[in-house]
């Protein structure tokens, strides 16, 4: 059962802008997005940001200052928003839930 679903990603020229989305599908109740992590090709799935349950949020060091991690509670909907994109950001993103579920992944794609 799907208990994620992001959106939001596809292709972008070096220096663009993308936001990604995530939130459970209706049918799903009790999941609480809570972070994004990237996987590229070749490479392990990283983290990029994260806001913990007491709202501490965590960044990549790679990521911070680029990418702006952001909640809508009363839509349960977790944002990803990314600036200054760079080929090395090309990647699936995938949303994590609070109790470490995963969604499917969304395609970034960003050409130099």
């Amino acid at each position: 059962q799907v208990q994620l679903v992001e959106s939001g990603g596809g292709w972008v020229q070096a220096g663009g802008s993308l936001r990604l989305s995530c939130a459970p599908p209706r049918s799903v109740f009790g999941v609480r997005p809570m972070g994004w992590y990237r996987q590229a090709p070749g490479k392990q799935r990283e983290l990029v940001a994260q806001i913990t349950n007491s709202g501490t949020i965590n960044y990549a060091i790679s990521m911070k200052g680029r990418f702006t991690i952001s909640r809508d509670n009363a839509k349960n909907t977790l944002y990803l928003q990314m600036n200054s994109l760079k080929p090395e950001d090309t990647a699936v993103y995938y949303c994590r839930g609070a109790s470490g579920s995963w969604g499917q992944g969304t395609q970034v794609i960003v050409s130099s």
